[in-house]
């Protein structure tokens, strides 16, 4: 389709034949021509070619010159630049068809982000304005080129993922609309982590309203969003606009995987620059290995500190699970899911601890 575009293009008459038919009748090669109408010859070699445009002043000239309305020459310009145009969207389109095909448009219909059925048109405009972006070009500039490394960037394999990906950061920076934006306060987050640590150990129904809120008194904007197939991410910080975004979902339904996903954002926010962006279990994002692992430890320190290694016996029972979460404060869930990673029980034990988590009820939808 596109090589059919451009041979259309090629082909399209141009304004200047119809000049060149003129100079033939009168006899006037394009030298005088420039001349009598005081430009160039380089000039008038340039609207013949198309290349320039015949404007206003031009076409007034050629009607002195040529003895042709300014109007006849104003409407052949304009009739021509309509149909360059309309190629140039035709050609666009083709490559918005592409572009389209590797968007995850049906969670985002699902989500309800986008509202057209069919694929077309009117899809590709739905699409652009979800992303706010003209073009796939500033859509890649913007949501693949910035969050992913060089390698990935020019295989097709991952297309269809780092377009899930790209889809699930737009979700964020929509959301976050919705939301009055107070400036952010290093110090009050800091303030506010004890009292989200009673939210870790008691586990209430409304503890993700709670925890939102408790976010937004220090400026943290935090969105619940939807996992979304083949972009696995289990949560996100970036900065935007002086503020940080953290994105988490319910991916995999427990409280003890939350808990340590939000206090690892947390720990991004705090100890790393406002430049960062980190996508968690993302496998197509370039981690920095040792802001991860201080993000690791941020959460560690804050859930549960190394030291309650020291209170567990060689055969650890549901008991000592109880006394430990006890002793330091936090919810049986945060020991079991402890112990299961350093690999000192197995993941089979301690799971009826666990809560499940589910955010479907305060996901943010438009």
């Amino acid at each position: 389709m596109p090589n059919k575009i451009n041979d259309e293009r090629e082909l399209l008459p141009k304004p200047g034949d119809t000049i060149l038919e003129s100079l033939e009748h009168l006899k006037m090669s394009q030298v005088e021509l420039a001349e009598r109408m005081g430009k160039t010859s380089s000039k008038i070699n340039d609207i013949i070619s198309g290349k320039e445009p015949i404007t206003v002043n031009t076409s007034l000239q050629l009607e002195k010159v040529l003895g042709v309305d300014a109007s006849f020459w104003l409407n052949l310009e304009i009739n021509y630049r309509e149909k360059l145009l309309r190629l140039d969207q035709e050609d666009a389109l083709e490559e918005c068809k592409a572009w389209l095909a590797i968007q995850p448009i049906k969670e985002l219909r699902k989500c309800g982000y986008l509202k057209e059925e069919k694929k077309g048109t009117a899809m590709i405009e739905e699409c652009l304005k979800f992303y706010g972006v003209a073009s796939p070009v500033q859509w890649k500039s913007i949501y693949i080129d910035q969050f992913v490394s060089t390698s990935f960037r020019k295989s097709n394999i991952y297309e269809t993922e780092l377009s899930s990906m790209a889809a699930w950061l737009r979700i964020g920076e929509i959301e976050m609309r919705n939301f009055e934006i107070k400036e952010f306060k290093k110090d009050a987050l800091k303030e506010n982590l004890s009292a989200i640590l009673r939210l870790v150990k008691i586990q209430p129904e409304d503890f993700a309203i709670q925890l939102r809120n408790l976010c937004i008194e220090a400026g943290v904007i935090l969105i619940y969003t939807l996992c979304i197939p083949k972009a696995p991410i289990s949560g996100a910080v970036r900065w935007i606009g002086g503020n940080p975004l953290i994105q988490l979902t319910d991916r995999y339904k427990s409280n003890n995987h939350f808990w340590f996903t939000f206090f690892h954002e947390v720990g991004h926010v705090l100890l790393h620059g406002k430049k960062d962006v980190f996508l968690e279990e993302f496998d197509l994002y370039s981690r920095d290995e040792n802001k991860e692992s201080e993000a690791d430890d941020f959460a560690n320190r804050w859930l549960l500190p190394d030291d309650f290694l020291k209170d567990i016996s060689d055969i650890i029972t549901e008991k000592d699970i109880r006394r430990i979460a006890s002793k330091y404060n936090t919810h049986p869930a945060i020991v079991v899911g402890r112990l299961q990673h350093l690999k000192l029980i197995e993941h089979s034990f301690g799971n009826a601890f666990k809560v499940k988590v589910q955010l479907d009820d305060v996901i943010n939808k438009p």
